[in-house]
């Protein structure tokens, strides 16, 4: 390849000429190369569009007694050529074998070759031959393709010393057919009666499988006016019973067809209970401490949430109900105490009445019962 540079190559002597090899000095006698300076202390050439030829030993010589050489090895570098793929056809088909090739020429020393998928390095089989003085260098890739190859993009990179500032690269993207597959995504997980639907179809294929059809237990739908059928989704405005069954999306190309399946079951929405007159659930007293008014209350009723689940029996409910019980047995013996006692301390008090002026206790008796019916005379009397 040629190299399209400039190149100022300088000898220094006093006094002498610029020989490439054994070559006469008729072979400096070139259009490309020119004498730039010439002195007594320096011989300088420049050689313009250098070339692979231009590489090799340069001599300067100096013509004294006896004659003194210096010389210089020039060493040229073939830059490599963009880098070609081959073996790629479009489109290709799910399930496919080919071979990817990626081939440059012109490089000195060879050029190294990588494969890039994404890029990420992929390994390739690399082959290095010799053209003359430069290399072609090839890079085999094989793959079986699938419909996860399909818009990846294959690179093939030239590194090279003569590429100092860059590399040359060149990129396939991939484009793979294959038959379709069908997901079907719904809005609520547990529809009910009432709610609002939406059935999604989601096909994946290449090309696209568009439109997709929609049926209901393998026939066409029911009740379009409440259900709307827009591309590839199947809305339910008000959910009810008749629109239970099992729908199915169904999604074609030319490679083939897939299909996908929702089983609709729409339960009965929950009921909204009237307010309750009744006091509500009942919290259950702390035996570990004395019983409010409020707790004794919901303890003896036995007002209960009729939503709760019957369970085992509460113990602390029990002791609670026995400790009221046993405090009310109790309050009932002191008033029927303090009742009799009070009842007694009057009966002794009438008695006392008659016994101011008795000597015994007879006496005092009859003398009471006669103040009674003295009483009574004076009241008649009175009357």
């Amino acid at each position: 390849m040629m190299v399209k540079q400039h190149m100022l190559f300088t000898l220094y002597s006093i006094c002498g000429i610029v020989l490439k090899d054994i070559l006469a000095i008729s072979a400096l006698r070139d259009n490309r190369i020119e004498l730039v300076r010439a002195t007594s202390q320096e011989l300088t050439i420049s050689i313009s569009e250098v070339t692979l030829a231009d590489e090799g030993m340069y001599t300067c010589s100096l013509f004294t007694m006896p004659v003194k050489t210096a010389k210089a090895f020039l060493t040229v570098l073939g830059v490599p050529k963009k880098p070609e793929i081959n073996g790629l056809t479009k489109p290709l088909l799910e399930g496919d074998q080919i071979t990817l090739t990626c081939v440059t020429s012109g490089s000195k020393p060879a050029a190294d070759v990588r494969w890039f998928k994404n890029e990420k390095e992929v390994k390739g089989a690399k082959e290095v031959n010799a053209s003359g003085k430069t290399f072609t260098v090839k890079s085999s890739l094989q793959l079986l393709v699938n419909r996860h190859d399909d818009g990846v993009a294959y690179t093939c990179r030239v590194d090279h010393v003569s590429l100092t500032a860059t590399h040359e690269e060149t990129t396939q993207v991939l484009e793979v057919h294959y038959a379709p597959y069908v997901e079907i995504k719904h809005s609520i997980p547990a529809p009910l009666e009432g709610q609002y639907l939406k059935l999604e179809c989601v096909p994946h294929g290449n090309p696209s499988p568009d439109p997709v059809l929609w049926t209901k237990d393998g026939g066409e739908l029911p009740d379009l006016d409440r259900v709307i059928v827009e591309g590839r989704e199947l809305t339910f405005m008000s959910l009810n019973k008749t629109d239970n069954g099992t729908y199915r999306c169904e999604a074609t190309n030319h490679l083939g067809t897939s299909q996908a399946e929702y089983k609709l079951v729409v339960k009965d929405a929950p009921t909204t209970s009237s307010p309750s007159t009744a006091s509500p659930a009942p919290t259950l007293p702390d035996n570990t401490g004395p019983l409010d008014s409020k707790d004794l209350n919901s303890a003896v009723t036995g007002n209960r949430d009729p939503n709760a689940l019957p369970g085992p029996p509460d113990h602390a409910l029990i002791g609670g109900i026995v400790a009221v019980v046993v405090f009310a047995t109790l309050c009932l013996i002191i008033v029927l105490g303090r009742y009799l006692a009070r009842h007694k301390g009057t009966y002794l008090t009438n008695e006392a009445k008659g016994a101011d002026d008795a000597p015994d206790a007879d006496t005092a008796i009859i003398n009471a019962d006669g103040n009674h019916a003295h009483a009574e005379e004076k009241k008649e009397y009175f009357i």
